[in-house]
């Protein structure tokens, strides 16, 4: 059984120094990793702390310096695809030396609330993720400190917001040409409405049909699943069935793939389907979503990198980096099917 500290709390630098017979000051220097120590000090100290179960307290530490070395993250706590972009942004903040704090958004917690939270912790930027707050209220976040949008489009004209997005309206066009190549003509998109990147694809999907001569079909639709079930239910009763549907996102087409098990249509014999973002979602093999992907690491690693260069005293005008997509080609779509067979 591993020692506990003599007050059976957690375990402080005394209770370290006592298990060790050294003083409180080296035991700091040791946990600082500080010069002071010799070799042998520096093992005993290191090995009572584990005996008794020291941990330091990182953030309390870089709460007592002039810098906390912290970078907050808003997001959505029901969106895949944010959490895939949180744990690169983990991985792009470690290899510089920083860490991150999250917040996030729920149906019981606002952007505000979020943002605040992240505000509190003393963090030294924000990075968030599809944020839907007003473009005053980003603006009014950036006079105070650095502030990243991740995959939403805003006016280049807003001070002081650095934006890292993905080339949705490209995106949508790369969809409906691999349906269009499997012979579709019939091509339904289930919009996004008013979320961060639904404007673009919607723009890029109807730019497509125009370019190849087909017939528009938007359908309502949004961000859940329940959205895409409801879109679903709407493309079975349509006099005209579509051969195929491009949803907004993979949480739309999974509840897209889901109402048509139900309804006992085949994908992708009866009718194909694609989503957007590549999430880890559309990777599960009982889904395996064809989906337009979203380069994760790339975005994550540039939205830390424009950060830290804001952080660094970087004084050129607040800009926009623009990542390119690429159609990942699963098991969702398909040759369209022949009339009447």
């Amino acid at each position: 059984m591993r020692p506990k500290s003599p007050q059976g709390k957690r375990p402080t630098l005394a209770d370290v120094a006592a298990r060790a017979g050294v003083s409180t000051a080296l035991v700091s220097i040791v946990m600082r990793g500080a010069e002071g120590a010799s070799e042998a000090s520096r093992e005993r100290v290191l090995r009572a702390a584990r005996e008794i179960g020291y941990r330091p307290d990182a953030r309390a530490r870089l709460l007592r310096s002039s810098r906390s070395r912290l970078l907050g993250v808003q997001f959505g706590l029901q969106h895949p695809f944010h959490a895939d972009l949180v744990e690169a942004l983990y991985t792009a903040a470690d290899q510089a030396g920083y860490q991150l704090a999250l917040s996030a958004v729920a149906a019981t917690r606002s952007e505000e609330q979020a943002t605040d939270g992240l505000l509190a912790d003393r963090c030294e930027a924000l990075i968030l993720l599809g944020p839907q707050a007003t473009a005053a209220r980003l603006a009014h976040l950036a006079e105070h400190l650095p502030v990243v949008s991740v995959a939403r489009r805003l006016r280049p004209s807003l001070p002081g917001v650095e934006v890292v997005r993905t080339a949705d309206e490209e995106g949508a066009r790369q969809a409906v040409g691999h349906l269009v190549a499997l012979g579709h003509t019939a091509i339904a998109h289930i919009d996004g409405g008013r979320a961060p990147g639904a404007a673009d694809r919607r723009r890029g999907y109807r730019s497509a049909m125009r370019h190849h001569g087909l017939t528009e079909n938007l359908l309502p639709g949004g961000l859940t699943e329940e959205h895409g079930a409801a879109a679903a239910r709407a493309v079975l009763g349509a006099p005209r069935r579509p051969t195929a549907v491009m949803a907004f996102n993979d949480r739309c087409a999974t509840g897209v793939l889901d109402a048509f098990l139900r309804a006992g249509v085949r994908v992708p014999d009866d009718i194909s389907v694609v989503g957007f973002d590549d999430s880890h979602l559309a990777r599960l093999a009982h889904i395996n979503l064809t989906t337009v992907g979203q380069d994760v690491p790339s975005l994550a690693q540039l939205a830390v990198n424009r950060a830290l260069a804001r952080l660094g005293g970087e004084d050129a005008p607040a800009g926009e980096t623009v990542v390119a997509p690429h159609l990942v080609i699963r098991g969702t779509t398909g040759k369209a099917p022949v009339p009447g067979q």
